[in-house]
């Protein structure tokens, strides 16, 4: 079979579905794990027991340990040049796989009778041990995308494909996980997190296990190729991601996102407990929020060589901002009528954020490319590590503001379903006004702060393979 195998011009496998399948099988099993992170508040909150001034604080402190971790570890890998097997990232997607296996469940050790301040040495140890696997494997990972190809529509394909897996990761945890871990009365069952956890870490290894061995590096990552290359420089090589505009409007756009939406997502959660009475469904009514990805996915390369890009995610991103200011003034009552509104409302903004799920990993892969042409280096994983660590932060500070924001409106951990109707009339405000402040700073860091428009990649794809020919 291996002799049917087509090369191109430089004697690698050519591009196609392979790379497509290991690149998304890579994803899923980092969201194996990820996923898992949205249970984190109210495992801790409404099972273990934990203030939401306590549990706002560790979200918060942990979430920006996990942040500065990330251009660590992204340093650590720029500046390794020892000579792999395979390659360095996939050597140390390879080490964080192993510790995948069990880290996440960690995050969920039933112990409800513990004392309290043990029960937040559990969270912040089993938390940092989990963030320091899942670094090891996510950060390489993504710098990955920059080095299968360089060419632009197989970027947005192999982006396309990342999100696929990301979104199969999320629909198995938002479908099966408010089935098995609510009961009937829409309380959670904490005991079964942690063994689900652990189901997750073997899927997750056996994931990323299949996206290693069927992973092809074509480009170069040394762009510098003399014997006295100079010492990698941690400093500058940030310096350059600032100066680098098109990854700062990519990182600004999932910066927008998970303060937005990852702040209200238990908000959201306890919306269907309590307002609309039914949790188990709340895994099904997020999953529409992937209907658009799926939709445009056939026709993400005649989209980006006719309109670009930058261009068909604006555009997107304006209709999903619609649909949030629909969803903000419909009267979405707790009954049928109202939860049909706020699917409504849903399909709209997912269909509005389609394109943009499936090329927002390509929009950083062109801004690794983008540093190279303007500053004549690559730095993959610093680069991909300082947008990470801006994600990280991100995902710190919307949980942790989301949940004192839903204590202020008088959200009660210990209630579980049982919210006052002015609480779950509160959060029902608050779940839209979330999602608006979040596609309202990704439509500015796409439209004004990103400056790779159509024309632009053009130039800056021609100019590159001139210069890389030149040094071979």
């Amino acid at each position: 079979m291996a002799n049917n195998v087509q090369l191109d011009e430089r004697g690698y496998r050519k591009f196609g579905m392979r790379d497509k399948l290991a690149y998304a099988a890579g994803d899923f099993g980092c969201n194996m794990s990820f996923a898992l992170k949205g249970t984190m508040t109210i495992f801790w909150t409404q099972f273990m027991g934990v203030g939401n001034v306590a549990m706002s604080t560790m979200l918060l402190l942990v979430q920006v340990w996990d942040a500065i971790n990330d251009p660590v570890i992204g340093s650590m890998v720029d500046a390794d040049r020892r000579q792999y097997k395979r390659n360095k990232f996939l050597q140390y997607i390879w080490v964080g796989s192993i510790g995948l296996l069990v880290a996440g469940a960690f995050c969920f050790i039933p112990w409800k009778s513990a004392p309290m301040v043990a029960k937040y040495i559990m969270f912040v140890a089993g938390y940092i041990l989990w963030d320091a696997f899942y670094t090891i494997a996510n950060v390489p990972y993504g710098s990955m995308l920059s080095l299968i190809t360089n060419d632009p529509v197989e970027r947005a394909q192999l982006s396309t494909w990342r999100s696929v897996g990301s979104q199969g990761g999320n629909i198995v945890t938002m479908i099966a996980l408010p089935i098995l871990i609510y009961d009937a009365s829409n309380n959670l069952m904490g005991e079964r997190v942690f063994f689900i956890a652990l189901l997750m870490g073997l899927i997750g290894f056996v994931c990323f296990q299949f996206m290693i061995r069927n992973t092809v590096v074509r480009v170069d990552q040394n762009i510098q190729l003399k014997e006295d290359m100079p010492k990698f420089n941690v400093l500058k090589a940030m310096g350059n991601f600032f100066r680098n505009r098109a990854a700062v409007g990519a990182t600004l756009m999932p910066v927008g996102m998970f303060i937005g939406v990852y702040g209200v997502s238990t908000a959201g959660t306890v919306l269907f407990q309590s307002y609309f009475q039914n949790a188990r469904i709340s895994g099904f009514v997020n999953m529409l929020s992937m209907l658009g990805m799926f939709a445009f996915m056939p026709f993400v390369a005649p989209i980006v060589k006719k309109v670009g890009k930058k261009e068909a995610v604006t555009m997107g991103l304006i209709v999903s901002i619609c649909a949030y200011v629909l969803m903000m003034v419909l009267p979405i009552t707790p009954d049928g009528k109202g939860l049909a509104l706020y699917v409504m409302c849903q399909v709209l903004a997912a269909l509005g954020n389609g394109i943009n799920s499936c090329v927002s990993w390509s929009l950083m892969a062109d801004a690794m490319d983008y540093e190279e042409w303007k500053f004549n280096e690559r730095n993959e994983g610093t680069t991909y590590a300082m947008h990470s660590f801006f994600r990280k932060l991100a995902q710190g500070i919307g949980p942790s503001l989301g949940l004192l924001i839903m204590g202020m409106l008088g959200y009660d951990g210990t209630l579980g379903a049982a919210q006052t109707m002015q609480t779950q009339m509160n959060l029902r405000y608050l779940v839209p006004c979330g999602y608006l402040f979040a596609g309202a700073v990704q439509l500015i860091g796409i439209a004004l702060v990103y400056n790779l428009d159509k024309k632009t990649l053009g130039v800056m794809q021609k100019e590159l393979d001139e210069r890389r020919g030149s040094k071979k």
